[in-house]
């Protein structure tokens, strides 16, 4: 194998964490990241394009001279982005980590989802897919529930599509809202309406060449804005890895009733898939149910669980893109790393960007990954909700979330806010 050009696409916390490990391989020349932020721009070079303005990448690919791009998000990949890149000649020779079109609708739409597992018999919570024509059939199946009731947007909506409602009229007039009036704009043209599972929540990432799959370590991330997980979702506010409730026993439960089934089905259903499988679960009892599927890593899970994997990632993913991933053995470092997100004042409803970060530089084991910074004349800037994730290592996840907390006390700009309670029900 040769020293590779790689390409990441995204801006985010994800990203910085994919470049920093990038910046770690024998195997790498040099790595590109479109748009990136001020922490990319450390190790790689910033291209300033949009994710999804595929024509200005496919310059910049050939300018460049990639040898491998690697999707961040999902917008891109749910409009096309690997299809494109098979059906242009002059790129369909350079590997994408990050599945074809059809692929991406198990994120980019909850009912194509819902009939996957439902398909191959993949543990799930009963569900109803409506539309604006259907609305009375979806009156009549949130009559039929027991409460609470779970509303999501069947397409993309930034993570915010999904309603958790205790009143059943209340929870008739989002649905009315969703359909009829685009609540969630085309986002919610169909949508899901779910039966409520309780339990706690974790992330199982595999990694899959369509045919062999490596589980990576499996992650916890906290959603909620506020202490003791209250108030508005985010985009996640710190995550845990390895899960201390996910015992061996748990573990293979989820490999056998989940995991290997959407490998599986994915084969039997005729949908290539090369790239990330991100599984939301929730552990109800002692049985694993899936949330949903998204089609990449997750931010700001990536933070905690490719510090922890010890192979080198561009060798990862090249037997990936090859087919070869059968001949990989993963190595993992046994200790908990923790990742606490920093955020901007005001978020996740309206905040102001443009606030200068200081206290960066400070030397120490963890890791600061950007995930909303700007470089602007040298000037490290906040440009997001999510700021930076603090990433530490410990014999514990509580150890390591301490080291976490040390970092963030040093650092410093305007508004800025993050839990201090990261792990707490673990």
């Amino acid at each position: 194998m040769k020293k590779i050009n790689i390409l990441i696409l995204g801006s985010g916390g994800r990203e910085h964490t994919f470049c920093w490990k990038f910046a770690q391989s024998k195997w790498t020349n040099r790595i590109f990241v479109a748009p990136g932020n001020a922490g990319t721009a450390d190790l790689a070079t910033n291209l300033d394009i949009a994710v999804n303005d595929f024509e200005t990448l496919k310059r910049a690919v050939i300018e460049n001279k990639i040898d491998l791009l690697v999707v961040g998000p999902e917008d891109p990949l749910v409009k096309g982005i690997h299809d494109f890149f098979l059906e242009d000649p002059l790129l369909k020779e350079i590997p994408v980590i990050g599945p074809q079109k059809h692929a991406a609708t198990l994120e980019g739409s909850k009912e194509f989802a819902k009939a996957f597992m439902s398909r191959h018999n993949i543990p799930t919570a009963q569900y109803g897919g409506f539309t604006a024509e259907s609305i009375d059939e979806g009156y009549v199946f949130l009559e039929k529930m027991k409460a609470p009731y779970v509303l999501k947007a069947d397409g993309l909506a930034a993570g915010k599509g999904v309603l958790i409602i205790n009143d059943l009229q209340e929870a008739k007039d989002e649905l009315a809202k969703m359909l009829l009036e685009q609540k969630f704009g085309a986002a919610s043209s169909k949508v899901v309406i779910e039966e409520f599972l309780s339990g706690i929540e974790l992330s199982c990432f595999v990694l899959t060449d369509g045919t062999h799959y490596l589980s990576f370590p499996m992650a916890k991330d906290y959603k909620r804005i506020g202490e003791g997980d209250t108030g508005l979702n985010t985009g996640g506010m710190g995550a845990v890895s390895p899960v201390p409730f996910a015992d061996q026993k748990f573990y293979e439960a989820i490999q056998e009733n989940i995991v290997k089934p959407t490998i599986d089905g994915l084969k039997k259903d005729d949908i290539p898939y090369v790239g990330f499988v991100f599984i939301g679960l929730i552990r109800v009892g002692d049985t694993p149910y899936v949330i949903e599927y998204n089609v990449r890593m997750g931010d700001p899970e990536t933070q905690v669980v490719l510090p922890r994997i010890k192979n080198d990632l561009v060798e990862l993913l090249m037997a990936t893109a090859q087919g070869k991933l059968s001949d990989i053995i993963l190595e993992l470092d046994p200790r908990s790393a923790t990742t606490v997100v920093s955020v901007s004042g005001g978020y996740p409803e309206a905040y102001e960007k443009g606030k200068k970060i200081s206290g960066l530089d400070t030397h120490s084991e963890s890791i600061v990954f950007h995930a909303g910074t700007h470089l602007n004349q040298g000037e490290v800037l906040t440009n997001g909700g999510r700021v930076l994730a603090v990433t530490s290592f410990g014999e514990s996840h509580k150890e390591a979330v301490e080291k976490s907390y040390e970092i963030l006390n040093g650092i410093n700009y305007e508004g800025m806010y993050y839990r201090k309670d990261i792990g707490f029900d673990l």
